[in-house]
């Protein structure tokens, strides 16, 4: 007799229908559980739901599933409010009921610190999550890709794991100043009738509408990003844009001839009105250029920023580094309680708004192009040393050469803003020897989706 091969009868199949209990939420949002000793992700699955699921993908290490049936709904489950939520993925945790979300996003964290450190979790101090009092409404900026379907011109994002662009009149999570601008920038393109980008034909001329809000100041900044070098019609569209939003106060046209994923291009021409708009958090009054970063959720922005300078802890003494600064906005925050600030940036839109930011806040500051491995071993060769490194890496977490750094010039303190738990935890690990874990503390940044923000401590040993 045969053996029986038992790895084969073990395998989850593709469309293969099974029950599963949820376990916890995963880094994306949906929900894991466990069949066959196989992982298996479902979105839309909550943890303590049991579900019938039937498989959509497999792969070597895990399957991917969708909901059947719920046979046993979580009492955290709501209903999503948005019309679009299921299509379209920019929200990935409307269907879960806000308090909820606060917890599962330091389970995320704490699940992440779980896989890629070797800390002891039970004695690492991570802090229950800083949340919203209204979650809804909140993106100061969208960016939208236009497309056109059945002769009418569309702007909204792509559906989940597919090209298919799915029209979003009214996003509530963006500011309704934004929805206003999309709706009628939309309707000034239809009347005057303007050629729209077509990414499989790669023809046409308009790609991406870019909405910007300073909430604090109501100024707005409409960004049109082209794949052609010119902008067709321009006057027009500027003439209409005029006469319809008078809140917009800055147009700006951005060139991305490239098939990419990346929004914008190199070259970017003001069209009307300054090339910048003003946003104001606390006494600080920041001035934001097309493609300068700055956060998306001004009202928890603020409470980050403050966390940030808890963890600093300056006394007026310290030479801080606020490595990429994007337009200097933490570095000004904690700038005031410290002796000096030096930022760098590899943007140099983003450095020219550092310096007019530092300038206008009478804070001392040095601003340069550049990442913070080339610029902290020029200065330490200089003689100048950072007594606090703060980052505030984007997803990938920090650069290795960066990390590498760090522990040749050793600062006392170390404060890490993150936007990707994952990432976090992988570069905490490498710093762990050196450093000391002193807390965590979630942020929600982005209420109804799955992004975890978060600021931890670290002191040197």
């Amino acid at each position: 007799m045969k053996p029986t091969n038992q790895s084969n009868q073990l395998k989850i199949k593709l469309k293969q229908s099974f029950p599963l209990t949820i376990k916890r939420l995963g880094i994306n949002g949906e929900g894991v559980g466990y069949f066959k000793r196989q992982v298996v992700f479902v979105p839309g699955a909550l943890p303590g739901e049991e579900v019938v699921v039937e498989t959509t993908k497999v792969h070597p290490k895990f399957a991917e599933a969708r909901v059947k049936k719920i046979r046993k709904p979580s009492p955290h489950r709501t209903t999503p409010p948005c019309p679009v939520y299921e299509q379209c993925g920019g929200c990935q945790l409307q269907h879960l009921d806000y308090q909820q979300q606060l917890k599962e996003k330091r389970d995320i964290l704490i699940q992440s610190f779980e896989r890629h450190t070797k800390l002891a979790i039970d004695s690492l101090n991570i802090r229950e999550t800083i949340g919203m009092e209204n979650p809804w409404n909140y993106r100061n900026k969208s960016q939208f890709q236009v497309g056109e379907q059945d002769g009418k011109v569309i702007a909204g994002l792509y559906s989940l794991n597919s090209h298919r662009l799915i029209d979003i009149p009214e996003c509530i999570v963006q500011q309704p100043a934004i929805n206003k601008v999309l709706v009628t920038v939309k309707q000034i393109l239809q009347d005057l009738k303007i050629s729209i980008y077509n990414e499989k034909k790669n023809k046409g001329s308009i790609k991406t509408i870019v909405t910007r809000v300073g909430i604090s100041t109501g100024q707005i900044q409409v960004v049109l990003v082209t794949a052609t070098n010119e902008l067709p019609k321009k006057d027009l569209i500027i003439e209409e844009i005029k006469k319809r939003l008078p809140e917009v106060k800055s147009i700006i046209h951005n060139i991305n001839p490239v098939k990419t994923s990346l929004i914008f291009g190199d070259r970017t021409l003001p069209l009307a009105g300054p090339e910048t708009i003003e946003e104001q958090l606390e006494e600080y009054t920041y001035k934001l250029s097309a493609r300068a970063f700055f956060q998306l959720n001004p009202v928890q922005t603020t409470k980050l920023y403050n966390e940030v300078k808890k963890a600093a802890q300056l006394t007026g003494k310290e030479k801080v580094v606020d490595a990429y600064c994007g337009s200097g906005t933490i570095g000004l925050w904690v700038g005031k309680d410290a002796a000096e600030i030096r930022g760098m940036d590899i943007i140099a839109e983003s450095i020219k708004d550092a310096r007019k930011n530092a300038e206008a806040h009478g804070v001392q500051a040095i601003y340069e192009v550049g990442t913070a491995e080339e610029w902290l071993p020029k200065w330490q060769h200089e003689g100048w040393k950072p007594d606090v490194v703060i980052v505030d890496p984007p997803r990938t977490g920090c650069d290795q050469k960066l990390i590498d750094t760090l522990k040749k010039v050793k600062p006392k303190r170390f404060v890490y803003v993150s936007c990707n738990p994952s990432t976090l935890a992988k570069d905490i690990n490498q710093l762990s020897t050196l450093y000391k874990v002193e807390y965590i503390q979630p942020v929600d940044m982005f209420p109804q989706t799955a992004h975890v923000e978060s600021c931890a401590l670290l002191v040197l040993k």
